[in-house]
């Protein structure tokens, strides 16, 4: 038995109350009720869980607008049921409280509870429309709410998940991980201020958790959470009461004032390890808002807006699906994901980080002018990858070794030019960086909400600390190009065409295969999806290697920590990386084809080499090519120095100290002011977050060097 709020009526006087019976049924009752008469029973509806062990239902939340009733049930599945009988019945149920006339409940209840069953046949047994089979373990699903147009729930799996309807179908936006330990979440609640509080069992306390400040409102000692009880919060005071040992317990805690007033709210719990800028969202009469993504190693990653005027940086979503640290982020705004309306955006983040985990989402950002941060952003969750997933299936796994538990993606490169859309579902294609040794090609399919491992080398045989892909194209084709850098100061150059031709290849055969079933024997209705056949054919155990590298420069003496590629307007490549011994280097890149169709291949030649020794008293971790002739540096030893780069040398332009202790990366763009002019922006992260603007003339500087 459950009850939910009756749509359409007054909590005080009507109320839904759902019963699950023998093979799955589930009836859903109306229960009116007015002071001094017995309540008056209806039947409104019957349901056909899904089949299973534990096949009850243990909450329900109705969507009147809809016309729709969500459950979870015992093994954790999240169901979607129409409620055909609603609005008639609304009416008729409203008018029977109204009227409140006697002859309606002359009747005693031994007379209308029988009736209320007997003709139950007379209702159809509704399926489901949607399931979402264990979504939340076997453990079950323990609430659902519906706030603001989206589903919320949660269970005894640690997490709670948004979702929303599409086309009648049921579809997870995102998880979320209130805070660590707290394995047992009950309820959620909407306040009235915008924030949500989390309420659940940790051990043997009950605590209320809220999600605005990251911290426990409340932690009540109550044995567990294998009781009855119930929680009530308004302005004045909060109460709790369970029942414990056979009695009956309450907690009251008066509203006090805070005396704590927090000057400048924390973006993370610890150091920010990645920022990435995502673009910039015109608000009508509000400044430009640029919207960035940074990763922690608190295991999270936080959407975030920053306004020069306002100098605040507000979080707009925080995403916590790593069982680890986050490392590194990755954007893919090719012509298709450029756009959100007029004035939003639209993009795929990918974030990875400890325990070899990548987790994909969609990013979309509007301005909103009723929200306190002026942009709303929402997060769809796409798709997530761990190279020890297979690990987690295997049986007797306590009696193993596992291989290389500590496997973390240091560096991410989203392949531009490969979203291929002449085929039904479109990929992405994204390098990575690993601590084992590895350079590893993932592909997505987004459609499928698949990551698959497409190719891979070992050819570093050492920690691989960045990656950068690029295009090359000219009018008989183009060539995908992949640059890794290691610790041991190497930096090596891929043509990575052949592995992603080769994975199209095996999409457009899925597609061939599965016309060739069609036409054939099977009927439309027995067919897999095309993207669920291309996914197990790209799954394979055995994953193809890379070709050898086109060429390996020893480029530092030791670990490369920033890496950065710009194409030049002659077609060749400036290559700018930074080191862990202080130094700089710089690269002139010229792609060269062979004509010869018997030996077809991309050449890569050198043409200059710049190197900087000491350019930095500390590590070099972020570095950008803003021009062909203008580089930027920073480092740890907390200087941001502007360099003109001219053949055979690196000429020191200015220098900018910056108040971020221990910097992790850096991030640059460029904007054209209201009178023409170029300003270039930069964003660095580490213990903490800047950004800083500056200038810089188009005309080359002076041949000498300035004082």
């Amino acid at each position: 038995l459950s009850w939910a709020p009756c749509p359409g009526l007054a909590p005080d006087t009507a109320a839904a109350l759902l019963a699950s019976g023998p093979d799955g049924e589930m009836l859903w009752l109306d229960v009116t009720h007015r002071p001094g008469q017995a309540p008056w029973v209806r039947l409104m509806g019957r349901y056909l869980l899904p089949p299973c062990k534990h096949r009850w239902h243990t909450c329900a939340a109705f969507l009147p607008r809809e016309g729709l009733l969500v459950c979870g049930d015992r093994r954790g599945s999240l169901i979607l049921f129409p409620c055909s009988s609603y609005s008639g019945c609304a009416a008729e149920s409203t008018s029977i409280v109204s009227d409140g006339t006697d002859a309606t409940v002359e009747d005693s209840s031994n007379e209308l509870e029988p009736s209320c069953l007997l003709h139950k046949g007379a209702l159809p047994l509704e399926s489901p429309l949607s399931v979402l089979f264990g979504l939340h373990g076997k453990t079950g699903v323990t609430s659902v709410t519906v706030h603001k147009g989206y589903i919320y729930s949660t269970g005894r799996d640690g997490v709670y998940r948004q979702l929303r309807l599409q086309d009648q179908q049921l579809e997870v936006l995102q998880k979320h991980r209130p805070c660590k330990g707290l394995q047992w979440i009950e309820e959620l609640h909407f306040t009235s201020d915008g924030d949500l509080l989390v309420l659940g069992f940790h051990a043997d306390n009950f605590v209320v958790w809220s999600s605005r400040t990251g911290e426990n409102v409340h932690c009540i000692p109550c044995g567990g959470g294998h009781r009855s009880w119930s929680y009530c919060s308004s302005p004045l005071a909060d109460v709790f009461t369970f029942i414990k040992s056979g009695d009956v317990m309450l907690y009251r805690r008066e509203a006090e004032p805070c005396e704590q007033q927090v000057l400048l709210a924390s973006l993370h719990g610890r150091e920010i390890t990645c920022v990435r800028r995502l673009g910039a969202v015109e608000v009508p009469s509000h400044a430009t808002f640029n919207v960035f993504v940074t990763g922690s190693e608190d295991t999270t990653a936080c959407v975030l807006v920053l306004s020069e005027n306002s100098r605040a940086a507000v979080p707009l979503a925080r995403l916590s699906d790593h069982i680890s640290s986050v490392r590194t982020l990755a954007f893919a705004m090719g012509p298709g994901d450029e756009g959100f309306g007029d004035e939003g955006l639209s993009a795929l983040l990918f974030s990875a980080g400890g325990r070899a985990q990548i987790e994909c989402y969609r990013l979309l950002c509007a301005g909103d002018t009723a929200s306190e941060s002026a942009v709303a952003c929402q997060v769809i969750h796409v798709a997530s990858h761990r190279l020890d997933k297979h690990w987690e299936q295997k049986k007797n796994r306590h009696k193993l070794v596992k291989m290389d538990p500590e496997t973390r993606y240091m560096s991410l490169s989203v392949v531009p030019g490969t979203s291929t859309k002449q085929l039904p579902t479109p990929w992405k294609f994204l390098a990575a960086a690993c601590s084992d040794g590895s350079v590893r090609i993932f592909g997505l399919l987004e459609a499928a909400q698949k990551l698959v491992l497409v190719a891979e080398s070992f050819h570093h045989q050492r920690c691989v600390l960045k990656v950068e892909a690029f295009l090359h194209a000219w009018a008989g084709g183009e060539r995908h190009l992949l640059c890794s850098a290691a610790t041991d100061g190497s930096i090596a150059f891929w043509d990575i065409t052949g592995p992603i031709m080769d994975a199209v290849d095996a999409l457009h055969q899925a597609e061939g295969e599965m016309q060739l079933l069609g036409e054939c024997c099977c009927p439309a209705a027995l067919l897999l999806p095309l993207t669920k056949m291309s996914v197990a054919l790209l799954t394979k155990p055995v994953y193809p290697a890379l070709d050898a590298p086109l060429v390996t420069i020893m480029a530092h003496s030791c670990g490369v920590n920033s890496l950065h590629i710009r194409e030049t307007p002659e077609g060749q490549y400036l290559v700018a990386s930074g080191s862990d011994d202080g130094s700089i280097h710089v690269c002139l890149l010229e792609v060269a084809l062979s004509r010869d169709e018997d030996t077809a291949g991309t050449c890569l030649q050198v043409l200059d080499r710049v190197s900087r020794p000491c350019a930095h008293a500390a590590h070099v971790t972020g570095i950008r090519v803003l021009r062909p002739d203008l580089l930027l540096s920073a480092s740890v030893d907390q200087r941001l120095t502007l360099w003109n780069h001219r053949p055979g040398k690196l000429v020191p332009l200015s220098t900018t100290f910056f108040h971020v202790p221990d910097l992790a990366e850096l991030d640059c763009w460029e904007e054209v002011e209201a009178g023409g002019e170029l300003r270039y922006y930069c964003v660095l992260c580490g213990q903490g977050l800047e950004m800083l603007c500056g200038t810089a003339s188009s005309k080359p500087p002076p041949q000498q060097a300035p004082s």
